[in-house]
């Protein structure tokens, strides 16, 4: 695909996703970030996020900053409370122990804020590229590409791209996707995996976006 018919490509595909997801639960990340939180916000809230649905994030991550809404605070409250108040989110006592580990480090390290750099978030406990990308480019409005299992899948069936893992797929897409949709193509993405390009069966039958799809590994759908 040539790079102007590429571009053409992705404004329809972009498009269409803005149009259509409207309709759906904005993912926890977003909805945090229309709330005019901060990066620390973000970075938790995603942190709690992993094998997490999104409305118990956003509500686990709600009543914790009710609770503590900044490293400091976050360090002077009991383990015990932190799990409490973020159950019933997967792996909450792991989650609990690693929110007080980066609390602690972005206090002595970094005076209270996330930095703002792709190396230092990796370095923080619990933290992985999905994390990274999503602080960096939602808490501040900084160049990310966030790949989960939604972006990954999608962008594959789609045929603009064939990977093997998400951490390949972040890397061609940041060749290929112009950077003004790197932060919205994964909140479309995963609105549209959860609700429309569903891992197992999709609704290839109603989806508005499938004359752009190839419908690459699809053996079945609705």
């Amino acid at each position: 695909m040539k790079i102007n018919e590429r571009e053409k490509y992705f404004d329809e595909l972009m498009f269409l996703l803005e149009k259509e997801t409207k309709q759906f639960f904005v993912p926890v990340v977003s909805k945090l970030d229309q709330m005019g939180k901060e990066p620390f916000h973000i970075l938790i809230s995603t942190v709690l996020s992993l094998r997490t649905k999104d409305q118990t994030t956003l509500e686990a991550s709600l009543r914790l900053f009710k609770l503590a809404d900044t490293p400091e605070k976050m360090l002077s409250l009991n383990p015990q409370l932190i799990e409490k108040t973020i159950f019933p989110v997967g792996f909450y006592k792991t989650k609990a122990k690693n929110i007080q580990k980066i609390c602690s480090i972005l206090v002595e390290k970094y005076g209270g804020k996330v930095p703002s750099d792709m190396d230092l978030l990796l370095a923080l406990p619990g933290v992985g590229r999905k994390t990274a990308n999503l602080v960096l480019a939602v808490g501040f409005k900084l160049p990310g590409m966030c790949v989960d299992t939604h972006v990954h899948r999608i962008s594959n069936r789609l045929g603009i791209l064939k990977t093997d893992s998400p951490l390949q797929t972040e890397m061609v897409l940041r060749e290929i996707l112009p950077v003004k949709y790197w932060e919205k193509y994964n909140e479309y993405l995963v609105s549209w995996g959860q609700n429309i390009c569903k891992p197992i069966s999709p609704f290839c039958s109603k989806c508005p976006i499938k004359h752009l799809c190839q419908q690459k590994n699809v053996t079945h759908s609705r």
